[in-house]
């Protein structure tokens, strides 16, 4: 494949927090856009900008030299590529699909094997860095597939992601992505914990964490998503159902690898009383605020 530069046409679909901000970097890259996503209010930022509207996957996918998307699930993605009006129908042979969704690394694998059949190549590239690295174009692009591939999409994966890891054959994108949100989860499960042990103790939390960061506990989420629990700011963000959904995934692929994961099992734990608490539209630090009141706190 070759190596897909501007003015190249890029069609984007799904236009969520992440997806929306993705496609606006790819098109300030100086890529061609197409978007289409269920809602096209959605788009109309993009589409002001210069942006083409498509009915459908497939009719974004007509003329395009690379299709990208970002969609809740599994199921989505799915639907997307091989459900009536998919990419499927209308991707040309030489075509790269890059997935930008967090789904199961099975599923992504025998996509990636559909669509190869039609002479179509898929990267599954699973992201981290939350809205904020979405926007910014500094997103962790984690990225399953053929290192052909992976050469030919480096432009238009730069465009949204200053980490690029090429991981291995279809499906490692979701595997490391798996991997992601368990250290992440997990993490958040023991700050909400060490927060609730200062409180009870009668230490000042804030200060605690200011402690902590000095020295070797000091993570991304003590910095950023403790901050969120000390002052109770949990809007989206990263809400707790998606996280719930990820966790999930992190389940079944300790699982399907026969890892013994009792870190992962408690961290889906957590998500799923989250959510059925009814805290799942929240951000997933709204983990603290469940720790805090089975506290007594």
């Amino acid at each position: 494949m070759n190596l897909l530069t501007p003015p190249a046409r890029v069609a984007f679909i799904g236009m969520g927090v992440m997806g929306a901000a993705m496609a606006a970097n790819i098109a300030r890259a100086g890529f061609a856009l197409t978007v289409t996503t269920r809602s096209q209010g959605r788009a109309q930022p993009l589409l002001d900008a210069g942006a083409l509207w498509a009915a459908t996957a497939a009719e974004a996918a007509r003329g395009a030299a690379c299709v990208a998307l970002c969609v809740p699930d599994t199921p989505d993605v799915e639907a997307v590529l091989f459900g009536p009006g998919g990419v499927a129908e209308a991707a040309a042979p030489g075509t790269l699909v890059i997935d930008f969704s967090t789904i199961a690394a099975g599923a992504a694998a025998g996509f990636a094997g559909r669509l190869a059949a039609q002479g179509v190549a898929m990267l599954d590239s699973p992201v981290s860095g939350g809205p904020q690295g979405a926007i910014d174009g500094t997103l962790t692009c984690m990225v399953g597939g053929t290192a052909e591939a992976f050469a030919a999409g480096r432009v238009v994966l730069g465009a949204v992601g200053r980490t690029l890891t090429h991981l291995g054959p279809a499906g490692s994108g979701q595997i490391c992505k798996s991997a992601n949100q368990l250290l992440i989860t997990s993490a958040m499960v023991a700050v909400s914990e060490a927060l609730a042990m200062a409180r009870k103790a009668g230490l000042d939390p804030a200060v605690m964490r200011q402690a902590l960061l000095g020295g070797s506990a000091r993570s991304a989420v003590l910095e950023l998503h403790a901050k969120r629990m000390l002052d109770g700011t949990f809007d989206p963000g990263f809400r707790a159902e998606l996280m719930r959904k990820d966790m999930r995934l992190a389940v079944a692929a300790m699982r399907e690898h026969g890892v013994f994961a009792p870190a992962t099992a408690l961290a889906a734990q957590m998500m799923e009383a989250v959510v059925s608490t009814g805290r799942g539209g929240r951000d997933c630090a709204v983990v603290a605020e469940l720790v805090a009141e089975l506290s007594g706190i």
